[in-house]
């Protein structure tokens, strides 16, 4: 099964309010499997957007642990910090990575930067959680 994964993740002060989201699309019918919340609390941006992309991972692999998955992020450090490309130079960041690193290692898993136009389903997925402060997953 190959499966999208669009995650992204805000701030409302960075650091400030902030809250993921994650869309889980069936790649060959585009149905929508699943969508994920994530309220942390007080964070910067750049953890919203980890914490969407881990939810989004952890997601896809309940829906099938060995699923292709394709990772569709607006945030440009993210998708080239998870491609190898980047370092990380912040700890907190390091953590995160580790952790989406740990998620992935062994599977199939792209990753492509999109426009921010392009990735409306998950930000409102994230505004959605920052307005009801509250994790949720439909």
């Amino acid at each position: 099964m190959k499966l999208i994964v669009e995650a992204d993740g805000g701030s409302r002060g960075n650091p400030g309010v902030a809250a993921g989201g994650a869309v889980v699309i069936d790649a060959l019918s585009g149905e929508i499997r699943s969508e994920i919340g994530v309220f942390i609390g007080v964070a910067t941006n750049n953890v919203a957007e980890y914490r969407a992309l881990i939810a989004g991972l952890d997601s896809a692999f309940e829906i099938d642990p060995a699923a292709s998955i394709h990772v569709r992020m607006d945030s440009r450090l993210v998708v080239e910090q998870m491609s190898g490309n980047w370092k990380i130079k912040h700890p907190d960041m390091a953590v995160l990575v580790k952790e989406a690193h740990a998620l992935i290692a062994g599977r199939d898993v792209t990753f492509e930067w999109i426009p921010r136009s392009e990735n409306a389903r998950a930000d409102a997925v994230a505004n959605r959680a920052m307005d009801v402060q509250s994790s949720f997953r439909v």
